[in-house]
């Protein structure tokens, strides 16, 4: 399940190794002036502009190499470069120039993903050659894919079991301890996941994993992720139609996007220890599954009336959060498909961010314009609390009114956090819904680079 972009670059020197030259429209006419003439006549044939994602192969020049030309447009960013993989020859060998190689790399990786493992034949991507200074964007292109792979898992081959044991081969690979909570202990453990599950034949389990880098002590910061891992949603009693089910393989997002941030921390070695938690569960309908109002103990005590069963995702993260919570972590994070509020507010690219803590908040932020994966901060706005009220449990899952659902449903969460000294919420979409550079049609690492890029920060020596 776990692959790697290692197969994307050319290892060996029996092929010539071409150059691709990344060019803005401010620099083109400095560009062309280098060039033979028959090249840039070319060029200038094409049509070249230097938009973006526009990729031209050049006729040989004198010595017989081949150049392309790819075009940045105005924008600083990774994903033009996603355009090369499939715009040049298939096996075909290639070299960056003129850009920020480590940037440019990371473009090209991943838009060189594809989800071809069910497919007999798929197209084969041009090749890279690997240059020095490349290690994390690498690293951070793997994490991704990972992530995609399991978004883009068909439910019926990606059920609870199998997602908890990717997280024991990510465990197994970076040394870690993990376990796994299934069968009456989740009853027991993290009885909302157990009631989101009942309805399945694939049986609920919660997936941990506990890593320490090498530097790190008992005292060392301590960082909790958690994540919904609803591998399918049918909305369970309150079901949702059938074009409302068509992507909801992807409800395990959140999931995914956690552990590409745990990858990405483990192969960094910071110097924190490390908790990930995944609720892996599928929401289903049948005589066992849970109703509309019915009551839950959760795991911190607080009792839950069951608004809609097709706000489920709370309630997996909810015991989840408590457990972690406890431990009075120095940062904790979760990631879920969680609302389609959120959607309707910031549409597909932007994830919304709730955040406890300012100096947290300032960081994600700020992590996410550096690595052009933004975040859009929401507010946990208070005013809203008395939403929640149920007149039969101490808490209702959703709220009777209509308004600011992705607000409200953070505010639930926000309920079962007491402990941490910060906690963040992301709500993410982990889906392209249209292929651009960089960015092709399906499973999406939603948040990935922002959340790393901030945890670095903070906590690398």
């Amino acid at each position: 399940m776990i692959r790697a972009v290692d197969c994307l670059f050319a290892h060996s020197e029996d092929q010539p190794v071409h150059r691709i030259h990344g060019v803005r429209p401010n620099g083109l006419e400095v560009f062309k002036a280098r060039l033979a003439e028959g090249q840039r006549n070319y060029l200038d044939f094409s049509g070249f502009a230097a938009k973006s994602g526009v990729v031209v192969i050049l006729p040989a020049a004198e010595d017989g190499m081949i150049d392309a030309v790819l075009g940045l447009g105005s924008e600083e960013g990774l994903y033009p470069f996603g355009a090369l993989p499939f715009a040049l020859p298939s096996g075909s060998r290639w070299r960056l120039v003129d850009c920020d190689v480590a940037q440019a790399t990371l473009g090209f990786c991943l838009g060189a993903y594809r989800f071809g493992s069910l497919k007999a034949e798929s197209l084969k991507p041009a090749l890279l050659r690997r240059e020095n200074g490349c290690e994390v964007a690498v690293r951070i292109a793997d994490a991704i894919w990972m992530a995609r792979d399991l978004v883009n898992q068909p439910a019926n081959l990606l059920g609870p079991a199998e997602l908890a044991k990717v997280l024991l081969e990510l465990g197994e690979r970076f040394g870690a301890i993990t376990t796994i909570v299934s069968d009456d202990d989740v009853t027991r453990d993290y009885p909302t996941i157990a009631a989101v599950g009942r309805g399945s034949d694939r049986g609920p389990c919660v997936a941990t994993l506990h890593w320490r880098g090498h530097a790190a002590t008992d005292t060392s910061p301590l960082v909790s992720l958690c994540g919904k891992g609803v591998c399918f949603d049918s909305g369970g009693y309150d079901l949702k139609p059938s074009s409302g089910m068509l992507r909801m393989k992807k409800d395990m997002g959140g999931a995914a996007a956690m552990m590409g941030v745990a990858a990405l921390v483990m192969s960094d070695d910071l110097p924190v220890r490390l908790v990930l938690r995944i609720g892996c569960v599928e929401n289903s309908v049948s005589g066992s599954a849970m109703r509309p109002l019915d009551v839950i103990r959760t795991r911190s005590g607080k009792t839950v009336e069951v608004g809609n069963t097709d706000a489920e995702g709370r309630l997996v993260l909810c015991d989840l959060l408590a457990e972690a919570a406890a431990e009075t972590p120095d940062i904790l994070i979760d990631a879920a498909t969680l609302t389609g509020a959120a959607r309707t507010a910031l549409g597909p690219d932007l994830p919304a961010l709730f955040c406890n803590d300012a100096d947290w908040t300032r960081r994600f932020l700020d992590a996410g314009i550096d690595q052009h994966d933004p975040l859009w901060p929401l507010p946990l706005w208070h005013g809203y609390d008395s939403w929640l009220d149920s007149s039969v449990a101490d808490i209702a899952s959703v709220s009777s009114k209509p308004q600011a659902g992705a607000i409200v449903a953070a505010l639930f969460l926000q309920r079962f956090v007491t402990g941490a000294k910060a906690w963040a919420h992301v709500d993410v979409y982990a889906w392209n819904d249209q292929a651009r550079p960089g960015r092709p049609e399906g499973g999406e690492g939603t948040a990935i680079r922002a959340l790393y890029s901030a945890l670095t920060t903070q906590f690398s020596n």
